[in-house]
């Protein structure tokens, strides 16, 4: 090779890995075994998200895999305070409700209820959005956050190997 090719071959590579394109170890071990997993769910995100409304208003919800058994957790919101709320992924009903009080975990909760507090929609009108322009996809994720001042959700969908992500807007 030249040294146009090698340089141009480097500044791709660069670009790449700064753009966040490529996944860690961990991240891609994480979706391995969601791909390996998210068959034994019978029920939907968007069931996920209506059973946990008892607990609160959904503020994200995802499918997850926690010590090698899948679980769908819902964070809610309820008169300012956060849970993590688990739904029994083969029944629907909510298995477990935690409050969420320290940690990462309690500032991506009031990250998202900031983002939920100023939307017009619900996750669950978000991700029904999402999967109308994306058929034989599955929603594996929803998490709302602010862009350009206006709140979004980004919907994780996924067919067969493939995951991609939706931006919705909740005005």
């Amino acid at each position: 090779m030249n040294r146009r090719t090698i340089v141009l071959m480097a500044t791709l590579s660069l670009v790449i890995f700064s753009s966040g394109y490529v996944l860690s170890a961990d991240e891609q071990e994480e979706r391995r075994a969601l791909i390996k997993s998210i068959g034994g769910a019978k029920i939907t995100l968007q069931q996920g998200l209506t059973a946990a409304e008892a607990q609160g208003q959904p503020i994200s919800g995802k499918f997850e895999v926690e010590d090698g058994k899948l679980q769908l957790s819902v964070y809610t919101a309820k008169d300012g305070k956060f849970s993590e709320v688990l739904v029994d992924y083969a029944t629907g009903k909510v298995a477990k409700s935690e409050s969420i009080t320290e940690g990462d975990d309690l500032a991506a909760a009031k990250s998202q209820s900031s983002a939920m507090a100023k939307a017009k929609s619900s996750l669950r009108a978000a991700v029904d959005k999402a999967l109308g322009q994306s058929a034989g996809f599955r929603p594996v994720s929803v998490t709302p956050d602010m862009k350009d001042g206006r709140p979004v959700a980004s919907v994780v969908l996924l067919k067969g190997e493939e995951f991609k992500t939706v931006q919705e807007q909740l005005e």
